[in-house]
């Protein structure tokens, strides 16, 4: 799997040109979004098959900062996963240095249309397939 790689935007900064701690979940969002699509599982199609996959948690550790201009790699893998919920970790490092910015996890829950949780194994057994065969 190759890793997400985002080039840090001026609007992603604040007046010290240090990136927003916010702007850390919504990169885990966009590597979470672009891995599902290396897995065969694009956000459309899992919504248009009646899915949906809500963040139940986040977490977000600083380890340095990462500034305007830098390009960081974010590495995603599945912590847990059972059919019915997920953990997501990530890792960001610089892609220049390979210095270690931040790390943390999302966990989510699958839901049908009417907000009721589903179990994959069940309800979609060849997405469980995809998401079961990236456990490590």
């Amino acid at each position: 799997m190759r890793e997400y790689i985002h080039k840090v935007q001026y609007y992603e900064t604040d007046k010290m040109a240090i990136v927003h701690h916010s702007n850390y979940i919504r990169w885990f969002e966009e590597a979470r979004v672009d891995w599902l699509e290396q897995i065969g599982c694009t956000m459309q199609s899992i919504e248009e098959d009646g899915v949906l996959i809500p963040v139940m948690s986040v977490t977000c550790n600083y380890h340095s900062m990462v500034r305007f201009g830098d390009e960081v790699a974010v590495k995603i893998k599945i912590g847990k996963f059972n059919g019915i919920k997920i953990e997501m970790e990530y890792e960001i490092r610089d892609v220049a240095t390979g210095e270690l910015r931040t790390t943390g996890a999302s966990s989510h829950c699958f839901i049908d249309s009417e907000g009721k949780l589903i179990s994959l194994k069940k309800s979609k057994p060849e997405m469980y397939e995809k998401l079961m065969s990236q456990v490590s």
